[in-house]
């Protein structure tokens, strides 16, 4: 009988132990390659893991926004044109969910690359941030050079699934997907944009991020 109690005491602090030695598995995924296969790791083990690269665009204020910028906070990442007529105001309206929910939180941004920057201008950048409310300072409506951008959604965003690193980076990108990254750069999760569920599950998947230390 005494081994028995020993037993279910060791089990009932493992947990514990294994959580203070950083042995601790995630509950959210990391994803490494462009298949989006998930891993569930340590946080030891996930040093390794892919991290969205360093970037330099400018945002719908004219200002220079680089991943520096992100460094710290946890980000959610789309692909859209100001002049997209389908997609992209779905992709928006659902995305403002997470504005509504995390609004107050200085750790939590919203990056929108602009995949048409030959036209998306700053000016036009900030009337899509008006019309559609977009929090300034939460919401990053971000311009550049076009190449650029491409590379970093296929490369490090894995925006693509089925593109993934063999993808033409003149091809023109246009996705639904959205992309959770953690504060270390490191992608936790893959939703479809257009679909409210999917808005929903995003936001309770940003509150288990919000507690991983």
């Amino acid at each position: 009988m005494k081994t028995v109690k020993i037993f279910i005491i060791v089990i009932f602090i493992l947990p514990y132990i294994s959580g203070c030695s950083g042995n601790e598995v995630s509950k959210l995924p990391y994803y490494n390659t462009p298949d989006f296969t998930p891993e569930w790791l340590s946080k030891k083990d996930a040093e390794r893991m892919h991290v969205i690269s360093d970037f330099s665009f400018t945002d719908q204020d004219g200002r220079k926004v680089s991943g520096s910028d992100l460094k710290g906070k946890i980000h959610i990442a789309n692909f859209f044109f100001t002049t997209c007529p389908g997609i992209c105001p779905t992709m928006a309206k659902n995305l403002l969910k997470l504005q509504k929910e995390f609004g107050n939180y200085n750790d939590i941004k919203l990056v929108s690359y602009s995949v048409m920057p030959w036209s998306d201008s700053v000016p036009n950048l900030k009337n899509y941030e008006k019309t559609f409310g977009m929090k300034n300072g939460m919401w990053y409506l971000l311009t550049g050079k076009t190449s650029e951008i491409y590379e970093l959604a296929r490369r490090s965003y894995f925006a693509e699934e089925k593109a993934g690193f063999n993808s033409d980076s003149t091809e023109f990108l246009h996705t639904e997907h959205v992309l959770l990254v953690d504060k270390n750069g490191h992608l936790r999760g893959i939703y479809n944009g257009t679909l409210p569920l999917d808005a929903e599950r995003l936001i309770e998947d940003i509150k288990i991020l919000k507690k991983e230390t």
